[in-house]
């Protein structure tokens, strides 16, 4: 059946050896080529009973081009393309002419051939091996580096894959926002991304894990966030170095970092985290001991009801969101002002927690006192459960 087939193949269309083995690649060990040679061997050994020519292996193959002839050269131009990038692993994909991929399968059905390999699947083997042999590099299913190669216009498109970071960071001043905002001259998201950006040699994009606003700091625990670094030119970073840098801004410290996967960076940033947080509540009309335990009491373990507050309703949708306060404690402070520690889920506005925000929160500390309550001073004192 391999020589019959292998012959009826050899005098449609003049083959290399490359793609003579490919048609039974599916058959025995070994690479296809040398299967080529061993089936073309046998067939021109019968083809000499038989007093017939043998059928060589032609200088051009009518099928490939003799595609893999040009495997040195384009590893050479490979190396080229990342010779300032550090990786370790790599994979190879590839874009052949649809035409040659039609016909070889057009060659398959002619033939009844069902024990083929693609083109493609084969060069990006063998290219693969040849890289691997000339730079000590891995090939891997989760890659540093693809190349996808046009073997036949010679062109090259890599494809950086990002890192990721993880960590936690504590905002230790007042007027800075999370992420650029008109109006400031820096970010916790510039600060951190800043040194990111100089360490790996790419492109930084900063994800929080929720945020605060620019008059909160975040303290404790810190908040979780992830860095994505893209096209990073350097993988092999000391980040506690990186960290030891942003911390010395004074402004944004960053806590135990860590590199991590794509999916746990996702889990990480589509999860609710409860937090603890710090507010000063101001009563113009005046508070007493008694009312602000009274407030923290009936607080505790209550659902609150909260309309998108005013203040974001251009930038989030406007939906009521059911939220619950775990815990609260207070502390009397003088005749107009007292303390609230507040435990509660993530996604809770305190400030308007506070002020009820002209009834789109319900209950708050402004209901329950019947007076006007605002929030003076708030910090996030931590960043609770869920950890990555």
């Amino acid at each position: 059946m391999i020589t019959g087939k292998g012959e009826e193949a050899l005098k449609t269309v003049k083959l290399c050896d490359h793609c003579l083995g490919r048609l039974f690649a599916k058959l025995g060990k070994g690479t296809d080529e040398e299967r080529g040679k061993a089936v073309r061997f046998v067939i021109n050994m019968e083809r000499s009973i038989r007093g017939e020519k043998p059928i060589e292996e032609p200088k051009r193959c009518e099928l490939c081009g003799n595609v893999f002839d040009r495997i040195p050269e384009l590893v050479e131009v490979m190396k080229s393309e990342v010779e300032r990038i550090e990786f370790e692993t790599f994979l190879i994909g590839s874009r052949f002419p649809e035409d040659i991929l039609r016909r070889e399968e057009e060659l398959w059905g002619k033939l009844g051939i069902k024990t083929g390999e693609p083109l493609n699947r084969e060069f990006n083997r063998e290219l693969g091996k040849a890289f691997a042999e000339a730079t000590g590099k891995e090939p891997s299913r989760k890659p540093d580096v693809l190349f996808i190669v046009e073997p036949y216009s010679w062109k090259i498109e890599l494809q950086v894959s990002p890192i990721h970071v993880y960590g936690r960071y504590r905002k230790l001043v007042r007027g800075i926002p999370q992420t650029p905002l008109r109006g400031f001259k820096e970010s916790v998201a510039s600060i951190i991304c800043r040194e990111f950006s100089k360490a790996f040699g790419g492109k930084c994009v900063f994800k929080g894990a929720g945020r605060e606003d620019a008059d909160v700091r975040t303290l404790g625990n810190g908040r979780p966030f992830v860095v994505e670094i893209k096209r990073p030119r350097k993988r092999r970073v000391d980040l506690e170095e990186v960290a030891r840098v942003i911390n010395e801004s004074g402004k944004v410290e960053v806590l135990g970092l860590r590199f991590m996967t794509s999916e746990e960076a996702s889990m990480l940033l589509s999860t609710s985290h409860k937090k603890e947080y710090l507010a000063l509540v101001y009563v113009e009309e005046g508070v007493t001991p008694e009312e602000s335990e009274m407030v923290a009491e009936s607080l505790t373990g209550m659902e609150i009801r909260q309309r998108t507050p005013r203040r974001v309703e251009r930038s989030r949708a406007d939906k009521v969101r059911v939220r619950r306060v775990h815990e609260a404690e207070a502390r009397w402070v003088d005749e107009r002002h007292f303390e609230l520690r507040l435990v509660t889920d993530g996604g809770l506005y305190i400030k308007e927690l506070i002020s009820g925000d002209e009834g789109r929160t319900s209950p708050s500390v402004a209901e329950l006192l019947g007076k006007k309550a605002v929030c003076e001073r708030l910090d996030v004192l931590n960043v609770l459960d869920n950890e990555v």
